[in-house]
């Protein structure tokens, strides 16, 4: 049986303009920095403190960013649910606020279709699992409950 249709709430106004690979970075649309250190505290406690899931230095992202980490014993065994490692998401907390998460179908095609999120450029290639996207950073505390709840997504996809 195929995997039932996700619905989003759209995301308010055209999506952020974006630059990489590599850096994959969001250039506007960003909160203002303090605002952006209060939304990025709410989501980093909100994930941490979810079960088997450590915090650190991102593998995968800028210095400054914040990796999610699954707890080995505790994360499936597909390398295609995690960015590197078992990290499953990171926050760019020094940078722009965006993140990168891994969103299994259909929720990636849905938070895609709905302005929250965009592939990342280099989705697919060799150590790069293809449900790898940048979720745009939040610009008010309803879209940092959005985009909690869909690195909470990411965070069910990656237990075993």
């Amino acid at each position: 049986m195929p995997p039932r249709p996700v619905t989003l709430e759209p995301r308010s106004g055209p999506r952020p303009k974006t630059v990489g690979p590599a850096p994959h970075s969001q250039v506007d649309q960003l909160p203002p920095p303090h605002l952006r250190e209060k939304l990025s505290a709410v989501l980093l406690d909100a994930i941490a403190g979810l079960p088997d899931v450590t915090t650190g230095p991102s593998r995968r992202a800028p210095p400054g960013s914040v990796g999610f980490y699954m707890e080995p014993a505790s994360a499936c065994g597909d390398a295609r649910c995690f960015l590197l490692g078992t990290e499953f998401a990171h926050v760019h907390v020094m940078d722009d606020g965006s993140l990168h998460a891994i969103l299994p179908e259909p929720l990636r095609t849905a938070a895609i279709e709905a302005g929250w999120a965009e592939p990342h450029p280099l989705a697919g290639q060799p150590t790069i699992s293809p449900d790898t996207v940048m979720i745009y950073a939040p610009r008010d505390d309803g879209e940092a409950a959005t985009i909690t709840a869909l690195v909470r997504r990411s965070w069910e996809n990656a237990r075993a």
